[in-house]
């Protein structure tokens, strides 16, 4: 039981540091507790996980048949501990690489040893944790990829934030209120704010620019959460920072920005997202099984306004076609 609640609990804070690295798509997270930041709960995966053990149990039938499947599985993560450990070493303790090799080698060579001997299970079992572990590799690298390839063909039709507001010699009608627009790269043009100066031909009387910028931290301090920069004619960027066991909240984060001289009046605001329409391309940077694996990734991912707990009331999705 006490090994069964580790998983779990495992699993659930894995994928969620997995996703605000941007290692795996969006998924609807419940916080469980108040106090405790790690108590969380992730449906999708909860159901995933149950269904994998029970085809798990169906398909080995016996505890005996399981243990090819876990001596491999144990041995293995023994080895990436001591590869992950040693790559600590030497990014962050600033070790050499001789001596780093050295060290960590030294220790991995019962793992490897032990790993060696698991490996004759492969036929009895030890498939199970490779073909596991290739492909979670194969769906966080296709994720990685298609998303930088999005973000290139996004940046593609865009201006420098400071070079469209140099260029802006006559500026369209001002309306009152505050619109925010979530991006990537706070100093480019968001795509969702050039196509609603194209199609509504007008400006909020304060525009910001808002990237959520995750942190190799677990937790970002209160002090540190935002950046603000004036820009002129009303428009501003925040950069919010959160730490990867942190769920990003951004009415939280524009609260933050009092101090900066942006107060916020959500009934005031209005939320601008862009929505990515995926359409396959003949000839794919990703490739064919990538392309259509990375599509389906992108059509389950949670809205954009739920994961960064924005008032669904306040938000306007605006829709972008792009070929991946």
């Amino acid at each position: 039981m006490i090994a069964s609640q580790a998983v779990i609990t495992g699993v659930f804070s894995l994928t969620r540091q997995a996703i605000q690295l941007g290692y795996l798509p969006r998924m609807e997270i419940h916080h469980t507790s108040e106090t405790a930041i790690g108590q969380i709960y992730i449906p999708r995966v909860n159901w995933l996980l149950m269904s994998c053990i029970i085809a798990l149990v169906v398909g080995f039938g016996s505890s005996g048949s399981l243990a090819g499947a876990y001596g491999l599985a144990v041995t293995g993560a023994m080895l990436v501990d001591a590869a992950l450990a040693m790559a600590v070493a030497i990014l962050v303790w600033r070790w050499s690489w001789p001596l780093a090799a050295a060290v960590f080698g030294f220790l991995a060579i019962p793992d490897l040893a032990f790993f060696i001997a698991n490996a004759l299970k492969i036929p009895d079992g030890g498939w199970l944790p490779l073909i596991v572990a290739c492909l979670i590799y194969f769906t966080i690298t296709t994720w990685r990829r298609g998303r930088k390839i999005v973000a290139s063909e996004l940046s593609e039709g865009s201006l420098p934030l400071k070079q469209f507001l140099e260029r802006m010699e006559r500026a369209p009608d001002r309306v009152a209120g505050t619109a925010v627009f979530l991006t990537a790269d706070a100093s480019h043009t968001p795509a969702a704010f050039l196509h609603n100066l194209k199609h509504n031909k007008v400006l909020h009387e304060r525009i910001i620019i808002l990237q959520v910028d995750t942190m190799d931290v677990p937790v970002v301090s209160e002090a540190n959460r935002v950046e603000v920069e004036r820009l002129g004619k009303g428009f501003h960027t925040v950069i919010a920072h959160y730490g990867f066991t942190e769920q990003p909240d951004i009415p939280e984060a524009l609260r933050a920005c009092r101090p900066h001289g942006i107060a916020y009046d959500e009934m005031e605001t209005s939320f601008f997202l862009g929505r990515e329409t995926l359409v396959p391309s003949q000839h794919s940077r990703l490739g064919r099984w990538r392309r259509d694996w990375f599509i389906s990734l992108s059509h389950s991912a949670s809205a954009t306004k739920t994961f960064f707990r924005i008032p669904p009331n306040r938000a306007i999705e605006l829709g972008n076609q792009i070929q991946i």
